[in-house]
């Protein structure tokens, strides 16, 4: 054979067994065909604020949630990476936050106003502005310049005095899943005794923790609760962030349906419909 072919050949081969690893690979994680537990996740990211999107495995063995705004362009949302964040991030106004803004030298036109569902504030004799998604000293830059047609260099301090309280969601195989007021240092096996603990069809050892990383990306952590519970070790035991989500999905033995088909002769049963 010609060191040529030879080279091509042995290409082949390497790629064909990348393939085959790399399937398998996915074909284990605890999502995979099981688009019930798919829809679900899809359903609580909805519900908690976070955009749908399509979940795809990585080559470490987690999934990744591609988080895209609806209509968006899938194939180009799937070749966007992460975002390096902010260490300390501030906190971004949202609808319904309230605002109290003040003026040092010009008490009267102190007000308090709410975030529109629209992302507008109505400022008194100064007309509308966008705030949604800008941190208190932001807004206080654009108000400083919203008024300084009417006030000689206006000096403005803008305070949050309501807005979206810290919260996780539980869904999935629980006693009772929901969303959840984040108070204090909650790690996930509390969290998960909060909403009720297991039940009898919970996949333990599987638990998925999903955690926004930026607007876009939603990165998700396979968690193994089950061994964490046995051995005592809890030094694993992640602890929770505003707006993280967790799933339990549902394990494969309680997916067998409870009444069968008893066989006859000359019946064909196709064991996939099971």
């Amino acid at each position: 054979m010609k060191p040529m072919l030879k080279i091509q050949v042995l290409v082949a081969v390497l790629f064909v067994v990348a393939t085959s690893a790399l399937a398998q690979r996915t074909n284990d994680h605890p999502l995979a065909g099981n688009p019930e537990d798919l829809r679900q996740i899809s359903d609580l990211l909805a519900s908690a604020g976070t955009p749908r999107g399509d979940l795809v495995a990585d080559q470490s063995g987690t999934s990744r949630e591609i988080a895209r705004e609806t209509g968006g362009d899938a194939a180009e949302s799937t070749t966007r990476t992460p975002q390096l964040q902010r260490r300390y991030p501030r906190y971004l106004v949202e609808y319904g936050d309230s605002l109290s803004i003040q003026f040092a030298f010009v008490p009267d036109f102190n007000q308090s106003v709410t975030v529109q569902p629209d992302g507008y504030i109505s400022l008194r004799e100064a007309g509308d502005i966008h705030v949604e998604g800008l941190t208190a000293p932001e807004i206080a830059e654009r108000v400083r310049r919203q008024y300084s047609n009417i006030l000689q260099d206006p000096v403005v301090t803008v305070n949050l005095t309501d807005f979206d309280k810290p919260y996780y969601v539980v869904g999935g195989k629980v006693g009772h899943p929901g969303k959840y007021d984040l108070r204090g240092d909650t790690t996930v096996t509390q969290a998960i005794a909060i909403a009720g603990g297991f039940n009898d069809t919970s996949k333990h050892s599987q638990v998925l923790l999903f955690r926004k990383v930026s607007n876009d990306w939603v990165e998700s952590t396979t968690l193994n609760v089950k061994k964490m519970l046995r051995a005592g070790n809890l030094g694993e035991d992640l602890h929770l962030q505003p707006g993280d989500m967790l799933y339990v999905p549902q394990n494969r033995i309680s997916k067998i349906e409870r009444f069968l088909p008893v066989p006859h002769p000359g019946v064909i049963i196709n064991p996939s419909k099971f």
